[in-house]
């Protein structure tokens, strides 16, 4: 069929250093549809939802800052006659660092403005404190449960090779600085929250009442508890994993050396809106707290959801190079098939980028509550106004029109057929997480019954993507007695 052509030299990321998170994202209407779409909500208004913009938005400002500090950092050391190499902070540390700059701005700004402490769905009450005396029990209870906990999920960690290969050698070591300070403080931690829990007896309560074997407990309790720290131990190694190499990129970047080269412009700020999506997802992992409002209130059940989240992510990952669903054989990507035409380069990039804000922003709605296979409230405001998963639309429409699996080098009809199907695989992967998702959170909760039927009833992407999918369907034919 041909000789194959040669391969490019650059190839900007298809994929987003946490390609496999599943999330939701922004999408812009023009002023005309947005009017229309207006008028119609004033009579059938959205849903509040648990988390305000201002969330998202200040953890975006404090995360700039440091990553302006950490950029400047020789000039900054100069002018204050700071000791130390003057070179941009783009290590290990500085990255951790930013989950400090972005995470405590989300923390005030819930406390200070949103007042989320305050809210029911805490399951706290601030006004009855109970005496120290009252809750030891219940609390030594607890803490035997969240130590038995953490020491099987570190026993997990031994024994699980990968976690001591590659970029995961970097969380472990994370882990394990962070693993003393948990056990010492999680003491004080329970006494005081369970002075003003309401219902003290929560997930580790039982767990623990198991393991001690004083008092009846839920096997319910149980199997939830442990659901959602298999999602925090699981994601929380990954996502800290790939915080290092992100930070470094832009932390080192010349911005001077991608001026005027549209290709590179797009694969910088691609990377930029990805390094935003993990700082501000992995906050999210770790401050899973009743005083934030951000506690997992329950991980998914349905096994059909894990499978579905698994094989997207390492160790499972089917879509890595010569993976089963890998689409990328023969590809050479937008970049080399525009090259010699800039408009069109320029445009392209662009399309690219507001897919990846998209997705990006999708995160920032999340605020301090972003976690894979949990239920920690509902959000319908930003990109949720529109779609009730932006970040799966964006992340697979950026995937096709970065890839271009249709078109191969090789001219090889066999392969261009083979990576659009396994492409259109993939994007099936993320269609079947997001209704096992979405079955979860019907079953959980009133509030996210009313705004998926409100996004049902309103203009939005969701709406013309059902009525789609239900015009393609068979449409049942009456039976007629035969004569």
């Amino acid at each position: 069929m041909g000789e194959e052509l040669p391969k490019p030299t650059y190839r900007p990321p298809s994929v987003s250093p946490r390609q496999f998170i599943g999330g939701d994202g922004l999408f812009t209407l023009c002023s005309p549809l947005a009017a229309i779409a207006g008028a119609m909500n004033a009579a059938d208004p959205r849903p509040p939802s648990d988390v305000s913009a201002g969330v998202g938005l200040s953890g975006l400002a404090g995360l700039f800052a440091w990553l302006l500090i950490c950029r400047n950092w020789p000039g900054i050391g100069d002018v204050f006659a700071l000791p130390g190499p003057r070179a941009p902070l783009s290590g290990e540390h500085a990255a951790l660092a930013a989950l400090l700059f972005s995470g405590t701005p989300m923390v005030l700004w819930s406390l200070l403005v949103d007042k989320v402490h305050l809210r029911p769905s805490t399951g706290l009450d601030w006004r009855s404190p109970r005496p120290l005396a009252a809750v030891i029990d219940d609390a030594v209870t607890k803490i035997a449960g969240l130590w038995a906990t953490w020491a099987l999920i570190g026993f997990a960690y031994c024994v699980a090779r990968w976690y001591w290969m590659g970029t995961y050698l970097f969380a472990m070591k994370v882990i394990g600085w962070a693993a003393l300070p948990m056990f010492v403080l999680s003491v004080p931690y329970v006494l005081w929250l369970d002075r003003f829990s309401i219902n003290p007896r929560d997930g580790p309560w039982h767990f623990g009442a198991m393991l001690i074997g004083r008092e009846p407990f839920e096997p319910a309790e149980v199997k939830a508890h442990w659901r959602s720290w298999l999602v925090k131990g699981f994601f929380c190694a990954f996502m800290i994993s790939i915080l290092p190499p992100g930070w470094a990129n832009i932390v080192m970047l010349d911005v001077s050396a991608i001026a005027g080269n549209p290709v590179l412009i797009t694969h910088w700020l691609t990377e930029l809106l990805f390094l935003i999506d993990v700082q501000i997802a992995m906050v999210g992992y770790l401050v899973t707290m009743k005083p934030l409002d951000a506690q997992i209130r329950s991980a998914n059940p349905h096994l059909s959801a894990w499978v579905a989240a698994l094989i997207c992510y390492p160790p499972f990952i089917l879509m890595i190079p010569n993976g089963p669903l890998d689409y990328h054989f023969g590809t050479a990507d937008w970049a080399y098939w525009l090259d010699g035409h800039p408009l069109l380069l320029a445009a392209w990039g662009a399309a690219l980028v507001l897919l990846t804000g998209i997705y990006a922003w999708a995160t920032l709605a999340f605020g301090l509550r972003f976690s894979n296979l949990t239920y920690r409230g509902v959000l319908t405001n930003g990109p949720y106004r529109w779609t009730r998963h932006p970040a799966y639309l964006s992340k697979n429409l950026f995937w096709w029109a970065s890839t271009l699996p249709f078109i191969v080098t090789t001219h090889n009809l066999n392969d261009a057929i083979r990576n659009t199907v396994v492409l259109g695989l993939v994007s099936a992967v993320y269609f079947w997480r997001a209704k096992t998702e979405e079955k979860h959170l019907l079953a959980e909760d009133a509030k996210y019954r009313e705004y998926h039927a409100w996004i049902e009833r309103n203009p939005s992407i969701t709406r013309a993507l059902g009525r789609l999918t239900g015009a393609l369907k068979p449409k049942n034919v009456a039976l007629q007695p035969a004569e």
